[in-house]
Order: structure tokens, then sequence, then C-alpha cells
């Protein structure tokens, strides 16, 4: 996996080609300043206008990174294809401020990337984020990175006064939890999770989604599937073959017929949407719990990308509007002010094997006395280095916080 050094130049920078913005002009907290355009209620009302430029952000980390040739022939058609997909206010006080870059592309993207699991019959108070993710796109535009924050991490969670959370300590995929109750929904689950990573790593972000694994499977659906490798025999604590059919272990307990045990063996192959899900939610029994969940996620998604490539979806007109209908109901997304056109091209440059999997504490678990996880030095200084945009001249010096490039 190649890893870029090089930076884009700018008219700020004085001609040098290595600069970047400093950490005096880089951005600080808060979006909800005079001119956010978001409204008092924290929701903003939906676009009339096409927003497929900004979904590309996350889809293009998630399904596909485009190149520029399929985009002009697909802007048409992506705008169509993206019209349902639902924007909110999900970073609150943890977004980019203008004075960061946050009402423009030129710099570097930081987008966070949460992961739940609600189904339709569950309030949305009753949500946690088990997969949280940060998406580092740097200056260059010609590159991405995924970086895991393990779900058990101790944080301190700040006081949230739209659900009434006065603050304390917790584990990161409690931030959402604490931050969705008394109405404030998966909203405010995301802000307050937004926040508490932000105080948790410096990073501030340019957008952000929820990701609805329940909803995701009609994404992978509808790339027909996925190849994934297996490392080891992999149990699932979800899921259970009655007469052969996948089912929820709470509905298969409901019914009659031969049952089997989900079991995602040792291997690489194609994998359907609910099998590809499923083992990717795994982490007890794996040799390194979480860590070894958050590796299997982020090579799914690196297989969604190349898939959605090497499948002509891009370039495909049914298939491209099936695939971005099915994310309409997997996502929700907050991108900002940054006008909807410029993210298409501000990505074009990006390419499905240019996505880096990074990982925290040396990919295994660094637990405390209280028996959760602290992030451990070289960790703490991988996110300074997003934060500075130095990212790659950091895993060049350290290059054990690669994970498998698969």
């Amino acid at each position: 996996m190649p890893v870029q050094t090089r930076r884009r130049s700018t008219s700020t920078e004085s001609g040098n080609p290595l600069a970047t913005r400093g950490a005096a002009g880089r951005r600080s907290s808060g979006r909800s300043g005079p001119g956010s355009g978001r409204s008092g209620s924290g929701r903003r009302p939906r676009r009339k206008d096409p927003i497929w430029a900004r979904t590309m952000v996350v889809l293009g980390a998630l399904l596909m990174m485009l190149s520029g040739t399929t985009i002009v022939g697909s802007k048409w058609l992506i705008a169509q294809a993206t019209s349902g997909i639902e924007q909110s206010n999900l970073l609150g006080v943890a977004g980019k401020t203008d004075a960061e870059g946050g009402d423009s592309l030129e710099g570097p993207i930081d987008m966070l990337l949460l992961g739940i699991d609600h189904r339709g019959s569950w309030a949305e108070s009753d949500t946690r984020a088990d997969t949280i993710i940060i998406l580092h796109i740097p200056a260059t535009h010609d590159q991405a990175y995924l970086i895991s924050v393990p779900r058990d991490t101790e944080v301190e969670i700040p006081p949230f006064d739209k659900s009434g959370w006065p603050g304390g300590v917790g584990k990161a995929t409690e931030a959402f939890f604490h931050g969705a109750q008394n109405g404030a929904g998966h909203d405010g689950g995301a802000q307050l999770m937004a926040e508490t990573i932000k105080n948790l790593t410096g990073v501030s972000f340019d957008g952000a989604a929820i990701i609805n694994f329940s909803g995701f499977k009609s994404v992978i659906d509808s790339l027909g599937s996925v190849r994934l490798c297996v490392d080891e025999d992999t149990p699932s604590i979800h899921m259970t073959l009655v007469d052969g059919q996948p089912m929820w272990n709470s509905d298969a307990a409901k019914v009659s017929g031969e049952k089997q045990q989900v079991v995602h063996k040792k291997g690489c192959r194609e994998m359907q949407g609910w099998e590809a899900l499923d083992f990717s939610r795994q982490r007890y029994g794996l040799d390194n719990g979480d860590y070894d969940r958050q590796k299997n996620q982020q090579k799914l998604i690196k297989a969604m990308a190349k898939k959605a490539m090497a499948n002509g979806v891009m370039t495909n007109p049914l298939k491209l509007n099936e695939l971005i209908d099915a994310a309409g109901k997997a996502f929700v997304l907050d991108t900002g002010k940054v006008p909807l056109p410029d993210f298409v091209f501000t990505l074009r440059g990006v390419a499905a094997n240019d996505l880096v999997m990074l990982r925290t504490n040396g990919g295994s678990f660094n637990g405390n006395s209280a028996g959760r996880e602290n992030i451990d030095p070289l960790s703490q200084d991988m996110f300074q280095a997003v934060k500075n945009d130095n990212l790659a001249e950091f895993i060049l010096a350290n290059p054990t916080v690669l994970a498998g490039q698969e």
C-alpha cells in the first residue's frame, strides 16, 4: 500500500509544496455560531437541491473512490439518486469552523463515521455506536485513511444539555447513548459522540455519518457480494441458520426447523450482504477481540470500494441508481457548509486502492485498572498527526500503525 507524502501547494503556503496549515491556522471547535446554516433545533431542513456531491465524501470511503471521468459522466444520475438521503446536524460543536477551513475543501478533510445497529421497533434512545471510525483525507486529496477508535476506550463524556446528560467518565460507545436520551435522538447521540471524540483525539470534523448496519445490508446486496478474507473460524453470536436461511437469534428462537450456528470459516470468498455484515460485527472469541473486529470492518469498507469500481457500478446508470437508493436507507449525513459540487472534484483523485487502514494501540487491548482501554502514546501521536495533516510522514516513521491491507 503506497503512502503518499506530497502536499498540495496553496497561495497561503508561500509556494512551499510541503507546507501545511499549522496549528495557528487550524480549525477550532464548533459550528453553532452565526452563519453556521443550522437551525436552532439543530436539524437542518431537507434540501431540495441534489446532495450527491456531499454524499460521495462518505460513499467514497465506504463504497467507492471515484475517478474524474466517472464523475463527469454520472453527475446528473447521482444527483437524482441521492436526493432521498437524509441530512442532519450530527457534529454540533465538534465541526470545523470557518477559520479552520470548515467552509471549504482546500485543506484536509476529516469525517467521523459511526456504526449503529438500530432496528425499526427500537427506540432511538436505546442505541450505542459500536463502530467509531475517523476518515482522514490529506490536503493532497489523493489518499484516504481509516482509523478505528476502540469502543471501550475510557473517555470523559462532556455535559450535554439537549439530553440532560450531566457529564462523566464512560466508554466511548456510551457517548452516543447518553446524547440520544430525552428526545435528543440520533442527532443528539452523534453530536455528543463527535464532541467526545474531538476531546479525545484533538481532531475536529468536516462531516459525519451515521451508518445503520441493518440498512447497510441492502447496500452490499446491491453490489451482489463482496470478497472478504476470514483469518480464523469465527462463530456468530447474532445469527442462526434455520433450514439453511439466516435469522437473528431472537427470531430463530420463535420458529421451528433445523437450526445451525452460523460460523464464518477461515479463508477468502465472496460474501452476501447478511454474511459480510455479520462477520464484520463479531468480536467475541477472536484473538484480539474488538481490534480484530475493527480490522474486519475496515476490510469490509475497502472490499466494498473495490467491488463498486470493479463491477462497473459507476458507469452503469441502473446499478448506480440501485446502489445510491440503498444507501439512502442506511445513512444519515452531515457535511457542513461546503458547496455541493466541490466534493466531487475534490475527491476525484482518490482511488479504492488508496484507502489505507490504520490501527490504534498496536492492535491489542490496552487496558487500565477499571477494565477499560486507554489510548497509548503512539496512537495519541497518530491522532496529532491527523490534526496536523502530516499522517503520511508519521506512518513512514511508525509503520507498525498500518493494519493488514488485504
